[in-house]
């Protein structure tokens, strides 16, 4: 597609801290001569950006958040639309879907794809949604309003939150569909293949790192927890929501040795902060925990750097959210941290026990203060786990190979158009 048609990216919100690996994967898009334009159906909140977002050259146009705030974009919108016999096919689509989801969202997701349908750029040959439930609504809507080819790129919570019935009917209508892990890609095409597309238009592509953006792994300490004056620094970087496990994490702190000594610094925003803070309270761990809020990528890399172990306990939330395989274990690997992860999800797809890190039970709080206390008193250990770890990010993950399957998927639909 670089020299051909423009892609429009429908983003759920854009720019925002936590979804680096996306801002990665389209600034490695333009870097290979891709021209985007983004779409976004949310303004963003984060107050920092990362560097990365400046460099991103393509422009971004905001959908109605919430349409009464535009109430006349979207009308000028269904007025332009409604006469045709592309809207009475786009409407029945919806229609079908709002009788087995009868929610406000399902609406808005309508009047978004309305929006975008009628201001869609004449040079946008392909629509391209990150994230396979709201944007990929939209990006299907629209789609079929424009007679435009639409793809998506799934995560996690979109895939283990949506319904069945809605992901096999996206994937039997997009043209491919990526996602970022072996669990999620192999449920995908079991879905797929349910509803009539091949599996094969499931594409398994890491996000990998990129590791241009990362320097060299400093050294890290060798503390052992023994002296009150040379604490051994953890470090967590995750959103204060259920699937990251925090008060698991918690628990598991007040259950090491009053002889150990450490430090915790939290990264990131997030609804639980308050609540995780009170449990610290209570619990007598506030005063070795510091919450630093969400900060960007330099910063993150710099926390890195002066920490000595990374732990994540994520697990399944109550609603079937989970991760997929988190990039911030990979960003900090890369700086040489021993990992302590939960073996859930797709994160064994990256750790390898006791070899480039621990994996604990998800939801085990006892498991997870017996990894953190063998690698606070080893720092040996630590040493060969986050060696390892640098060694496997820098040779198996790196961001490159993905960034090129998604250039080519988008590509050889290019090349679909133009023999048609």
């Amino acid at each position: 597609m670089p020299d051909g048609d423009t892609v429009a990216v429908l983003l759920k919100g854009y720019p925002r801290l936590s979804e680096t690996f996306i801002a990665q994967e389209l600034c490695g898009l333009e870097e290979r001569g891709f021209k985007l334009k983004f779409f976004s159906l949310r303004h963003p909140t984060d107050k920092k950006r990362h560097p990365i977002h400046s460099e991103i050259k393509a422009p971004v146009r905001y959908l109605p958040e919430y349409l009464h705030q535009e109430p006349m974009r979207v009308y000028r919108a269904w007025r332009k639309l409604r006469g045709g016999p592309l809207y009475k096919t786009a409407y029945a689509v919806w229609r079908r879907d709002l009788k087995r989801d009868r929610t406000r969202n399902r609406v808005r997701r309508f009047g978004q794809a309305l929006v975008l349908a009628a201001e869609l750029p004449a040079d946008i040959g392909h629509i391209y949604a990150h994230f396979l439930h709201t944007p990929a609504s939209v990006a299907r809507y629209a789609a079929i309003l424009t007679m435009r080819p639409w793809s998506v790129s799934a995560h996690a919570k979109d895939i283990w939150t949506s319904p069945d019935w809605e992901l096999r009917e996206k994937l039997a209508d997009c043209e491919w569909a990526a996602t970022c892990t072996g669990t999620g890609a192999a449920h995908l095409a079991d879905l797929a293949f349910a509803g009539g597309a091949p599996r094969e238009r499931v594409n398994l592509v890491y996000h990998g790192l990129d590791l241009r953006r990362f320097p060299s792994a400093p050294p890290h300490g060798m503390a052992d927890g023994s002296k009150p004056e040379a604490p051994v620094k953890l470090v967590t970087v995750c959103r204060a929501v259920p699937k990251k496990g925090l008060e698991d994490l918690l628990t598991a702190l007040s259950m090491l040795p009053n002889d150990l000594h450490w430090r915790l610094d939290h990264i990131g925003g997030g609804p639980l902060l308050d609540a995780l803070k009170r449990q610290a309270e209570s619990l007598g761990l506030s005063d070795n925990i510091t919450w630093r809020g969400a900060m960007a990528q330099a910063d993150v890399i710099g926390a890195y750097g002066a920490a000595d172990l990374f732990v994540l306990p994520a697990k399944i939330a109550a609603d079937g959210d989970r991760d997929g395989l988190p990039n911030v274990l990979m960003e900090a690997a890369s700086q040489a941290l021993p990992l302590i992860a939960s073996d859930v999800s797709a994160i064994p797809e990256f750790i390898r026990h006791d070899e480039t890190g621990l994996l604990t039970p998800p939801g085990d709080a006892a498991a997870v203060a017996k990894a953190l206390e063998s690698l606070i008193r080893k720092p040996n250990q630590r040493l060969r786990l986050g060696r390892a770890a640098e060694g496997h990010v820098r040779s198996e993950f790196n961001f490159n190979e993905g960034v090129d399957q998604i250039a080519a998927l988008l590509t050889q639909d290019a090349g679909r158009r133009a023999v048609a």
